[in-house]
């Protein structure tokens, strides 16, 4: 099994579990209780939607063990002075590496805590992931050609655009070396 959890300078970053998106879908109410952080207004952000959020709870439980950690992950804001451990984003991977130990990722931010450098830590955080589970060797992100904003977070994380795809989306790639003790990651997954 691949590590669950993460941390940046400020953020705790989380793997999806079966029982958080379930409650995110269904039980809305018990969501922010079971991951111990406060919401913001506008949840989801982005791209995270209900199909995303669906396609990760099917695939976690389709896979088992074997399937955590490679989907959605929580961006959780750490404690800082009155403000309250508080959910910013999600992101994640599309599902396991590739036999070329290729994987791809998204991300996004809820509004209220953009241009605070915070997606850039999450994206950092999803390739420190990446790297301790062994299996990476490549990570590829899409994104839309007029937002500048996740291309920048993209380029601060050393990935370096790559092409359009068929459907006009900008293409982003970076290597990733496995982490010095990511064997116990590879060898249980």
């Amino acid at each position: 099994m691949i590590p669950l959890i993460t941390h940046t300078p400020r953020l705790l970053v989380l793997a999806a579990s079966r029982a958080l998106l379930t409650a995110e879908l269904h039980k809305p109410q018990y969501f922010p209780v079971l991951l111990g952080a406060a919401l913001p207004a506008d949840w989801p952000p982005g791209q995270y939607d209900r199909a995303a959020m669906t396609h990760s709870l099917e695939q976690l439980t389709a896979g088992g063990r074997t399937a955590a950690g490679w989907y959605a992950w929580y961006a959780l804001r750490k404690v800082e002075g009155d403000t309250p451990r508080t959910l910013i984003g999600a992101g994640g991977f599309m599902g396991p590496p590739d036999a070329a130990g290729m994987a791809e990722i998204g991300f996004a931010i809820a509004a209220d805590w953009r241009g605070q450098g915070l997606a850039t830590e999450l994206v950092a955080g999803l390739v420190q992931q990446a790297a301790a589970t062994g299996m990476v060797l490549q990570l590829v992100a899409h994104t839309d050609a007029d937002n500048l904003a996740a291309q920048h977070v993209l380029a601060g994380n050393g990935f370096e655009p790559e092409g359009i795809t068929p459907d006009g989306r900008l293409r982003f790639e970076r290597a990733v070396v496995p982490a010095a003790d990511a064997t116990l990651g590879a060898a249980s997954a």
